[in-house]
């Protein structure tokens, strides 16, 4: 059973940065798509960035254009763990984000929630202007 753990969240005013960690276990040898989703009310969950995972290793990350340019995530320094950095951030980044995953051999970030099957629990983001 694939098991994932966010942290990183916090408050931050516009133009600073933060860091998203997701810590995963419990892959096994298939291929995954790796998520990281915007929750915001009333709004749909979109990926704001996608990573594709195989044998130990993240690759060939997609960034949904609102973001593309300032977000950009890779794999962490502990295993199996991927990083979102956050860069010149803006107050309609604020969100929960959740990172989620599923079994798939390509990932997009138009891939909508329905299709993913494991979810964090989500951590808080603020950006004050």
């Amino acid at each position: 059973q694939v098991q994932l753990v966010e942290s990183g969240g916090g408050s931050v005013q516009a133009g600073g940065s933060l860091v998203l960690s997701c810590t995963v276990s419990g892959f096994t040898d298939d291929r995954y798509c790796l998520g990281w989703f915007r929750q915001v009310p009333d709004n749909e969950d979109k990926a704001v960035a996608v990573v594709s995972f195989r044998g130990g290793s993240f690759y060939n990350p997609r960034y949904r254009d609102s973001v593309n340019g300032r977000f950009t995530i890779s794999q962490g320094n502990a295993k199996n763990t991927v990083t979102l950095q956050m860069n010149n951030l803006r107050s309609d980044d604020s969100a929960m984000y959740v990172c989620a995953t599923r079994r798939a051999a390509s990932c997009s970030v138009d891939d909508g929630p329905g299709n993913y099957r494991a979810w964090g629990q989500g951590t808080r983001v603020t950006v004050s202007s």
